[in-house]
């Protein structure tokens, strides 16, 4: 059985330890360990997590298999990207499965929560940021209907940056 629930600020300490490991497991050999554990010192701590859960702007799930966490998503509506010709856009801001969990296809049932969640809160389209050194991920948004309209450098420390493709998909 597969829920989706909505994180409260209780849940903070389990989205951390989502949020750390599928971080390590999808983006840890692309930069420097030691960049690697700023970035998640500075994104993804329980404290941090529980910051960000009190503004409701930040949404997030957690999406279950029977009793076991096995991702997370966060979405931000009305947040255009420079130059986005609507406003009411939201943009996908993390959307993560843990490894063992990969090909059960719970990755697209969060996916397509996100999408229609967006929708019922009158989006016209989600946009993201990807690291263009993740195919999977890549490959997962091309055939979902994203298109890459732009690029960014990620900010994972001081010192590095990693390429990202900028991908919209419109409603």
């Amino acid at each position: 059985m597969v829920s989706i629930t909505r994180v409260s600020e209780s849940d903070s300490a389990l989205l951390a330890q989502i949020a750390k490991t599928t971080y390590l497991e999808s983006h840890g050999a692309s930069a420097e360990p030691a960049d690697i554990d700023s970035y998640l010192t500075e994104k993804y701590s329980s404290a941090v997590l529980k910051d960000e859960l009190s503004n409701p702007e930040n949404v997030y799930y957690i999406i279950y298999h029977g009793k076991e966490a096995a991702g997370y998503s966060k979405i931000i509506f009305n947040l255009p990207y420079a130059g986005s010709p609507v406003e009411n856009v939201a943009k996908l801001e993390r959307l993560y499965l843990l490894k063992a969990y990969y090909n059960l296809k719970l990755g697209l049932e969060l996916f397509q929560f996100n999408i229609d969640l967006s929708k019922r809160n009158g989006q016209m389209g989600i946009w993201l940021y990807v690291w263009k050194g993740n195919a999977r991920a890549v490959n997962f948004y091309t055939k979902t209907g994203f298109r890459i309209i732009g690029s960014h450098d990620f900010r994972i420390s001081a010192s590095h940056t990693n390429p990202n493709h900028q991908m919209f998909l419109e409603f």
